[in-house]
């Protein structure tokens, strides 16, 4: 056990149906790893005091993937078709932190993920930078596995 927390810059991300695709696990940043719990609001009868707020189910948002344009992706491939042929292919994604020497830390699956959105960074000739784009997934749900 680490005295220290664990950096935020050091992950790898995986897909089930690109094991060993090192293109495809290539990304800067990942967001949305966040779940709540979502809640109903009871009034109780009789007692106008006050209203009981229970939980209902989780809710979880979506999980946001960046990185470099990449040309010729299998993973680009099927984000585009999903989107553009509405064939969903739902998959599994693996989000793993990393300690020092590459071993996880932690790891978080997401199941039945697919995705809604692909988007390109703005072309813009006044700045000299990495195109990037965005990967938008939905998922069922995500658990942190041991």
């Amino acid at each position: 056990m680490s005295l220290y927390p664990p950096v935020g810059f050091y992950f790898n991300v995986a897909f089930d149906f690109a094991q060993g695709d090192m293109i495809d696990t290539q990304f800067s940043e990942v967001s949305g790893i966040s779940s709540s719990l979502d809640t109903e609001s009871v009034a109780e009868g009789g007692e106008n005091r006050f209203v009981h707020t229970l939980p209902s189910r989780p809710n979880y948002a979506n999980l946001i993937l960046k990185r470099g344009l990449s040309i010729g992706s299998t993973l680009q491939d099927w984000c585009l078709n999903a989107i553009e042929n509405l064939d969903i292919s739902p998959a599994m994604v693996w989000v793993s932190l990393l300690n020092e020497a590459g071993e996880p830390l932690m790891t978080w699956s997401f199941h039945g993920a697919y995705p809604v959105k692909w988007e390109v960074a703005d072309l813009n000739a006044q700045q000299s930078q990495v195109l990037i784009e965005t990967l938008e997934l939905s998922y069922q749900y995500f658990k942190r596995e041991s």
